[in-house]
């Protein structure tokens, strides 16, 4: 713990990644995040200066709570809201998948900036990315359909590849490559919510079903081999759409011809998602031992729509190692050049 007491920024940060990963009020989180926004430019001596003189509520976006992690930062102590969040939220997420697995998983296919539904810049989720080890992330912001997640048209979609062309300059000789993909939603017919022109400009794309998940099994079965057979689907998002617990209540799981499914992903090479997400655990454990039977390939994603989430990956590699998963099946374990050739096919 003494590793944040060294500076306010990593302690402000580290507060907030440890609210993520609890799934806390996001109010909660942006206010430390904010904070740590707001005084990364400032100079030492004035930040030492403004804990003197009790000034530094007076930075936007800083309030008593983050002032005190502040200051005590600056005096060289650990914060008590980081000992509390450290000592309360810190602990493993689960029983296992820690140290076999999860150690083989060098990056993260499905993950959400504050460009569409995420809470935190691009910058944010990729630098925390770094942190946990990952080799790679790819930003799956949605498209355009999902209009409550605010998905990102094309011409959004466009300005940001430029952005996460610019994040890779910045980051260059780190190890640690962005990916540019989307999360595009499958629409009624099966096709994709974005351009062929866009689709082939992207290294990744999950594609996933958000809308009328309570559609006909026959008719939901056509609409996702329809998707699966597309030549821009890398991984099928989380297939049946259920919600197992959290604040947006629960949600059933769509209906359909899950052998047909996974036979087109297993003869078109499309992984099928083992969605990390507590709420979702999608698939449920049968539909997964069925996707594993019929020889899919598997992509364990965090679906993080904050940097803190990104953690969730254990919970995933939990449940492929119970399922008996060979780690080779899982593409997400494999070097990004092999990740890269496998996603252009």
């Amino acid at each position: 713990m003494s590793q944040y007491a060294a500076g306010p920024v990593a302690a402000l940060r580290r507060i907030a990644f440890l609210l993520e990963r609890a799934r806390e009020d996001t109010y909660k989180v942006k206010a430390f995040r904010g904070a740590a926004a707001t005084i990364l430019p400032i100079p030492d001596d004035e930040l030492a200066r403004r804990v003197d003189d009790g000034t530094l509520t007076e930075l936007p976006g800083v309030g008593a709570s983050s002032a005190r992690v502040i200051a005590a930062a600056v005096r060289g102590e650990v914060p008590e809201r980081l000992a509390k969040a450290e000592s309360e939220l810190a602990g493993p997420l689960t029983d296992g998948g820690g140290d076999g697995l999860r150690a083989l998983l060098r990056g993260d296919l499905h993950s959400h900036s504050d460009w569409s539904d995420g809470g935190s810049p691009i910058e944010e989720m990729a630098f925390t990315a770094i942190e946990l080890g990952h080799d790679y992330l790819v930003l799956t912001d949605h498209s355009p359909r999902l209009t409550i997640a605010h998905g990102l048209s094309a011409e959004r979609l466009t300005r940001q590849l430029g952005v996460v062309e610019a994040v890779n300059a910045h980051l260059a000789g780190s190890g640690f490559t962005l990916l540019k993909g989307i999360e595009v939603d499958i629409l009624d017919d099966g096709s994709l919510d974005q351009t062929d022109e866009l689709l082939d400009r992207l290294d990744v794309r999950v594609a996933s079903v958000h809308s009328k998940l309570k559609m006909d099994a026959a008719a939901m079965t056509r609409r996702m081999v329809g998707a699966v057979r597309n030549r821009h689907t890398n991984v099928l998002g989380h297939c049946t759409g259920r919600l197992v617990t959290g604040g947006r209540g629960t949600r059933g799981q769509s209906q359909f011809d899950a052998k047909a499914v996974f036979e087109a992903c297993a003869e078109h090479d499309v992984a099928v998602e083992i969605n990390s997400r507590p709420e979702r655990r999608d698939p449920p454990t049968k539909l997964l031992e069925l996707a594993r039977d019929t020889g899919c390939l598997f992509s364990i994603d965090s679906d993080a729509h904050a940097p803190g989430q990104l953690d969730f990956l254990v919970l995933g590699c939990e449940r492929a190692e119970a399922a008996g998963i060979d780690a080779d099946r899982i593409v997400n374990t494999w070097p990004r050049e092999r990740l890269l050739a496998w996603a252009r096919k």
